[in-house]
């Protein structure tokens, strides 16, 4: 499963996995406990695929930054937990992001940042690539 089902609802802790749509929303699913919640179409939702990261730069897909941290982890959880101090929280952050904009992305951006990458591969669902080009690989792979 991609980002493109993976959703943030605001005033909910954690993740959450798009299950249906319905007349005046959506069900989805926690990822922390299973509960089922259904969510109104006034929700202030955000799909994971669809945030990105300012940098000095530019807007850096929170994919790629996924990415970045999988890299310095090894696929494991990262080293840092979201709860740290905030001191710890914007170090660990410029190793793996170096250019990212500081005047931009508050601490607490980053501690959602690093909960959402712990709870994704603690429910094994750390595949950061684009489902595209995982289409595009699984065609290739059938016509060999």
């Amino acid at each position: 499963m991609g980002l493109e089902k993976i959703l943030s609802v605001a005033g909910k802790p954690g993740l959450y996995k798009l299950i249906t749509q319905t007349r005046t929303g959506f069900v989805a699913e926690s990822l922390l406990d299973g509960k089922k919640i259904s969510v109104g179409l006034r929700s202030n939702v955000s799909v994971l695929s669809e945030i990105a990261i300012y940098t000095l730069e530019e807007e850096l897909p929170l994919r790629e930054v996924f990415l970045k941290i999988q890299d310095k982890e090894n696929g494991q959880k990262t080293a840092v937990s979201h709860k740290d101090e905030k001191i710890k929280l914007e170090e660990y952050f410029f190793e793996v992001l170096p250019n990212y904009d500081e005047d931009r992305v508050y601490a607490s951006d980053i501690k959602k940042i690093i909960q959402w990458y712990n709870i994704l591969v603690e429910k094994e669902l750390a595949n950061f690539t684009k489902e595209e080009a995982q289409v595009e690989d699984n065609k290739e792979e059938e016509n060999q």
